[in-house]
């Protein structure tokens, strides 16, 4: 008797374009502003089959010439997608849409729903609650990055929820940037509100001794440069401080986004009885920097309302 014919294993190349080809998947992503659309772009450009919904369909429509299908119905958008990705203003716009305006009854159950807005960790924990009795899992996995990381693919992703959930969203992460497990529901937007109450902070550092200096006859310009490498060397002091110096507030990441940032980790950490004294001081600044027509500009713009304060111009 003969011994059984052996299995021929595909070539290289073929086993490659086969685990392409099965990392693949049908895609919806609601929400397509500053974040979305080029989200959105990247990862049609990667293969994967995008549905795309936006309240205003306008800011979707051009990315059907990205291969992507646009749907003025969210149901449509959501039905047959194997992950639903969320890129909307804020919690409660995600609890509009998802239970007020049919998504999460429109899903098939098994579909993931990931929500890569930034919102409170208690919300996610809710929305993860109720999509369970759907039959539809979740993560929260908010990102850092902005706008640039967003085009170049380079976001820093915190994810929330399952370790398997985790997993199977791995190939859409990879076309986004770098994500991390960091715990169970809401552990996601728990490091996002981390991430944005430093931002904020050293932001306003940044700002204030830039201007201490201009105040006192220095080139903030050179005194950038010349701290740059020592122990006060950040991403904020290369990147916000030279937009300080150059008085260049076209927005990125807004100070009204800020500000809500602020008041969400103020609100979590009153919610767990943490005292976080100087998150709630910079609240105040950019409180004030909104309040004085500041708003729309990117968040470095907390530099025109200190420099407002010392009668120095912004």
């Amino acid at each position: 008797m003969g011994s059984p014919p052996s299995r021929r294993r595909a070539p290289p190349r073929a086993r490659r374009l086969l685990s392409l080809q099965e990392s693949r998947m049908k895609l919806a992503v609601l929400g397509t502003g500053h974040m979305g659309f080029p989200m959105a772009r990247r990862l049609a450009a990667a293969g994967h089959q995008v549905h795309a919904w936006n309240r205003s369909p306008d800011k979707a429509a051009p990315l059907a010439a990205q291969g992507a299908t646009v749907h003025a119905s969210l149901a449509d958008a959501v039905q047959a997608a194997d992950l639903v990705i969320s890129l909307l203003e804020n919690g409660p716009v995600v609890t509009s849409v998802l239970f007020e305006q049919g998504a999460a009854a429109a899903m098939r159950a098994g579909t993931l729903f990931v929500d890569m807005a930034s919102i409170k960790p208690a919300e996610a924990r809710e929305h993860a609650r109720r999509l369970a009795e759907h039959g539809v899992q979740h993560l929260d996995a908010p990102v850092s990055g902005g706008t640039v990381g967003a085009e170049a693919g380079t976001l820093a992703i915190m994810a929330g929820g399952d370790a398997a959930d985790f997993e199977r969203a791995a190939p859409v992460f990879a076309a986004l940037g770098r994500a991390t497990h960091v715990g169970p529901h809401g552990a996601g937007q728990l490091a996002k509100l981390a991430n944005q109450m430093i931002v904020g902070i050293t932001i306003g550092a940044v700002a204030e001794a830039l201007l201490l200096c201009e105040k006192g006859g220095a080139d903030p310009a050179k005194v950038r440069q010349a701290i740059g490498g020592g122990f006060a060397e950040s991403r904020i002091l290369q990147l916000h401080g030279e937009r300080m110096v150059a008085r260049d507030f076209a927005p990125r990441g807004r100070m009204t986004v800020q500000l809500k940032d602020m008041r969400n980790a103020l609100d979590t950490a009153q919610s767990m009885g943490f005292d976080a004294p100087i998150t709630a001081a910079l609240e105040r600044l950019y409180a004030d920097g909104v309040a004085h027509g500041d708003g729309e500009l990117d968040h470095s713009g907390l530099f025109v309302e200190l420099a407002r304060r010392n009668g120095m111009a912004g």
